[in-house]
């Protein structure tokens, strides 16, 4: 059987903590933030963890990689 490949566009917006949860970056803080409120884009900083439902299949997609 062929090797299983990195699925590049999961692999370019999640990476697995140590405990194994998938850390994205928050949506809403490209452009246009100046109509969301100072309190939401504050909030919005840093990583979130992703659905536990969904870490399962974002860990076959990355196939073992992570950042």
């Amino acid at each position: 059987m062929p090797k299983m490949k990195t699925h590049k566009g999961t692999k370019k917006r999640f990476r697995l903590s140590a405990s194994g949860k998938a850390m994205h970056r928050k949506a809403g803080t490209s452009h246009l933030a100046h109509r969301i409120s100072t309190k939401r884009r504050r909030n919005l900083r840093g990583t979130g963890t992703l659905a536990v439902p969904m870490e399962k299949k974002i860990a076959i997609a990355l196939n073992g990689y992570s950042n």
